[in-house]
């Protein structure tokens, strides 16, 4: 059964190998649908920061977008985690850290997520079937 709507849509840096893994990952474990996706350098994903008023110091970041809000860095990560099956919401406890020290860490990870994981030089294309879960250009 696939939702009409997506509770959420999560944008990504396209072109990053880490990035582009944590997006199959989690259509591997969101079989109803529940997330769409958006490259953060695809015309969608422009579109929706601007609506979002989302600054563009963020674009280094997953982003959650959620009706009327938006997550970034490491609260985004773990407001995905609550909403896969078992056991991942277990990871979204880490919400009890503070949010600095959890940045940092997720920092430090964005800042060489190229030098440790790689980088297309175009975004990640969809399976024609998968690319029912990603917002269109245009």
């Amino acid at each position: 059964m696939e939702h009409s709507e997506p509770d959420a849509v999560i944008l990504f840096d396209g072109v990053c190998h880490l990035c582009q893994g944590v997006v199959k990952f989690l259509i591997k474990r969101d079989p109803t649908g529940r997330f769409h996706f958006a490259s953060l350098q695809s015309e969608a994903g422009r579109r929706l920061l601007e609506e979002k008023g989302v600054h563009v110091e963020h674009l280094g970041t997953i982003i959650v977008l959620e009706k009327d809000n938006y997550y970034i860095r490491s609260t985004g990560a773990l407001r995905i985690a609550k909403r896969l099956r078992f056991p991942w919401p277990l990871l979204y406890g880490l919400i009890i850290v503070p949010r600095f020290i959890r940045d940092a860490v997720y920092r430090l990870v964005a800042a060489n997520r190229y030098r440790l994981f790689g980088k297309d030089e175009t975004c990640l294309v969809p399976t024609e079937e998968l690319s029912k879960r990603f917002l269109k250009d245009g």
